[in-house]
């Protein structure tokens, strides 16, 4: 029995297998066991969705699962009965093995109770039943195995006693002394807890005794169930989906809810398991994007205290620097100050000394002089005086040498200290921010065909060390913010000191999306896109295409029928056949967006559009399948392809017919430019270069190339790719054409 057992015991919750799983190795394994190996290799990158494989505990074999999951594994029906009959046999008598360790507790009391729900038979009398009865749905086993998880969770974290104190005591019910003593065991046939005296006294190891199931106690509510609120001693066993409530049979038959919608238990326990478990996946998944973007945030506080601690540094790094620069300069100063003192007192004492020295010979001369006045006797005054006169009038007129003049520069009254602009700037000492968004000028903005010139404004002109420029070419996504993310094909500009630029060799005809970065020490900011186009492609009337009876202007942009035209000699290019008074444009086109006018004038009879190159000339355009062309005759408006024609509206006062050809977006467009109409659009897959092509039979055209797409054919192609993205072109087809649509 002990071989056998050993044969029956799965390897990895080495108990007797529970629900086998016949793996592709032919080993068997629990399906609780399966699924908890698929739970050990979860992570929050890697949910229990995504796991395609395992590996067999026993020989390594790698198991690969399909969308079902586990339960797209077979079950091991024959190794069940297997177990099924070793059950029966080794319940047989009270003393096996077996019997004995399955009626020692091994799990608390909420495994107990969690086994018991889901079915599982712990121990007892019987075994048919209770094999059955313990393997039930792998929900249900999934079910009971997270709450044994939550019960060995408990074990873990709590001592015997704190467990033992949150165990309810369970009473024998079939005790008559009292109190009762504590049940040994739960009959869930009986729906009876025995202590060990009563179990012996009314379970005999015989029938019918021995297909009882016997459990670890519980309490008589969860034995029993829910009953009835309404229905006593009446089990609940549908739900009403009505009033949302658990109801019992009796409910459904004569009670309140038998108008109403109802449903197995099972149906409604699956239905809301799923739901419960796809909102628990969610709310998982959002747990898990809230933490990754608290751990962003908690990220970025980290990095706004570090960033923090670096300006306040640099901040009285600078401070510090900036009052050292004062200090020095301050002692410069004062020194400049001692150093003119010193200059200007040494003048000052100069000045002073030949004053005094003035003034003394000013004095002896003054004394002299008065001496001589007081000289009463003629002769003798004139001998004496004479001399002192002379010498007098010589003193009086060097006055202005005798006496110096007083410098008043000397006394430092023009000098002056004036901080005043330097205290503004400390004043305005703050930190450095990055610059505020330029903003591009749309209206400053100038095109060519293969260059645009992009102008922009910003109001923080004096903080911007340079501008740079990105552009990358248009392609219809609305999303900016993404576009500029995501694309891979920008081009960039950088350091651009002015507040304009010009981009060279662009494609023409062709939309672009600009943005402007101002850049500083502190950081940059993008302005808002703009959207720029390039010019259509420039082109004039090839001579060498021109039949030899359309004469054109020198400026090769007027052609005109004329029958006495010259002859010309015959090239493969030109227009040649009976009535095909054709002639093509110099340039072929194979990108990008072109928009021109054709002046018809007085013209009634013409055709224009465009070709391949390989389009016969012998015949008219639009008779083959290599070209596409708006037509008009007398008073009949058509267009024509392939030698199909479809007439569409137009005024009879026609006279400036507008051509877009956007060859990315494959169509041709017909408009009158006078009236901003549209008339026709052809959808062209195309598959080589085409050439503007123009026809006359009478009077003549003028043909303008290289105009900007005017907005009124902007607003008509948008339309008309929102109506072919959302609901599909109108098409309005003759029987005679197929593959052309109008829209008027």
């Amino acid at each position: 029995m002990e071989t056998l057992e050993s044969e029956l015991t799965c390897p990895i919750c080495l108990e007797l297998f529970e629900d086998p799983l016949l793996l592709p190795c032919a080993h068997s394994l629990c399906f609780n066991c399966a699924h908890r190996i698929l739970v050990s290799h979860c992570s929050t990158s890697k949910p229990l969705e995504s796991i395609s494989a395992f590996q067999c505990p026993t020989c390594r074999y790698v198991i690969t699962l399909n969308h079902r999951g586990l339960e797209g594994l077979k079950r091991n029906v024959t190794l069940q009965n297997i177990i099924d009959r070793f059950q029966k046999a080794s319940l047989s008598g009270p003393n096996s093995p077996t019997e004995s360790r399955r009626l020692q507790p091994q799990r608390p009391y909420t495994a107990t109770i969690s086994s018991t729900i889901a079915g599982t038979v712990v121990g007892g009398g019987g075994g048919g039943t209770s094999g059955s009865s313990a393997r039930g749905s792998p929900a249900t086993s999934s079910h009971s195995h997270s709450h044994a998880n939550h019960a060995n969770h408990i074990n873990a974290n709590h001592s015997p006693s704190v467990v033992a104190k949150m165990e309810p005591r369970i009473s024998c019910q079939f005790c008559e002394q009292d109190p009762p003593r504590e049940a040994v065991k739960t009959c869930v046939t009986c729906e009876v807890s025995y202590c060990d005296r009563c179990l012996r006294a009314t379970h005999p190891n015989k029938k019918p005794f021995t297909s009882h199931r016997l459990v670890e106690p519980v309490p008589d509510t969860h034995i029993r169930g829910l009953t009835c609120l309404e229905h006593e001693n009446e089990k609940v066993n549908m739900y009403c989906l009505v009033d949302d409530q658990l109801i019992c049979a009796l409910c459904k038959l004569v009670g309140r809810h038998r108008e109403h919608q109802v449903s197995s238990l099972t149906e409604r326990f699956d239905k809301l398991k799923q739901t419960l478990e796809n909102n628990l996946t969610n709310l998982v998944k959002r747990n898990s994007e809230l933490e990754n973007q608290m751990a962003k945030l908690i990220q970025i506080c980290q990095q706004v205290e570090v960033n923090t601690a670096m300006h306040e540094a640099k901040l009285v790094e600078e401070c510090d620097e900036l009052v050292e620069i004062i200090r020095q300069r301050k002692q410069v100063i004062a020194v400049k100050i001692k150093e003119s003192k010193v200059m200007k007192l040494r003048k000052l004492a100069q000045q002073i000394a030949n004053c005094r020295q003035c003034l003394e010979r000013s004095s002896a001369l003054i004394t002299q002089a008065e001496q001589s006045l007081k000289e009463n006797d003629h002769a003798r005054f004139l001998q004496t005086a004479r001399n002192v006169a002379e010498r007098v009038a010589m003193a009086t007129a060097s006055s202005q040498v005798l006496i110096p003049d007083v410098n008043l520069n000397e006394a430092f009254d023009n000098f002056a200290l004036d901080f005043s602009r330097e205290k503004k700037i400390l004043e305005g000492l703050d930190y450095l921010t990055a610059p505020n968004p330029p903003s591009i000028r749309d209206e400053l903005c100038t095109a060519s065909h293969d260059t645009i010139t992009v102008h922009w404004t910003s109001e923080d002109e004096f903080s911007v060390t340079s501008y740079e420029l990105q552009y990358t070419i248009y392609t219809g996504q609305t999303n900016f913010i993404s576009l500029y993310n995501s694309a891979d094909s920008w081009m960039i500009v950088p350091n651009i000191k002015q507040n304009h630029y010009t981009v060279h060799g662009l494609q023409s005809g062709t939309r672009y999306i600009f943005f402007v970065k101002a850049i500083n020490q502190a950081g940059s900011r993008n302005s808002e896109p703009a959207r720029l186009k390039t010019n259509s492609q420039p082109f004039k009337l090839d001579p060498k295409t021109a039949h030899k009876k359309l004469r054109l202007s020198n400026d090769c942009l007027t052609m005109e029928k004329d029958e006495s035209s010259l002859k010309k000699s015959h090239t493969p290019e030109r227009f040649s056949g009976t009535g095909s008074y054709g002639a093509a444009g110099n340039v072929f086109i194979d990108s990008g967006c072109h928009y021109w006018e054709v002046l018809l004038g007085a013209s009634t009879w013409y055709a224009i559009g465009v070709a391949y190159k390989s389009a016969p000339k012998n015949e008219w355009s639009g008779k083959n399948s290599s070209s596409w062309v708006f037509s008009r005759c007398n008073n009949n408006f058509m267009v024509r392809h392939d030698g199909k024609e479809m007439l569409v509206e137009a005024s009879l006062q026609l006279r400036r017919l507008g051509v877009l050809l956007d060859y990315d977006n494959n169509s041709l467009s017909f408009y009158d430019a006078m009236n901003s109409q549209h008339i026709h659009t052809f959808e062209i897959s195309f598959l080589l270069p085409v050439v503007p092509t123009f026809m006359i039979w009478n009077k003549s055209v003028m043909i303008l190339s290289g105009l900007p797409v005017p907005d009124f054919v902007d607003g008509v192609a948008t339309d008309l790719q929102e109506q072919q993205q959302q609901m599909g072109l109108c098409r309005q087809e003759s029987p005679y054409l197929t593959g052309m649509k109008s829209c008027h």
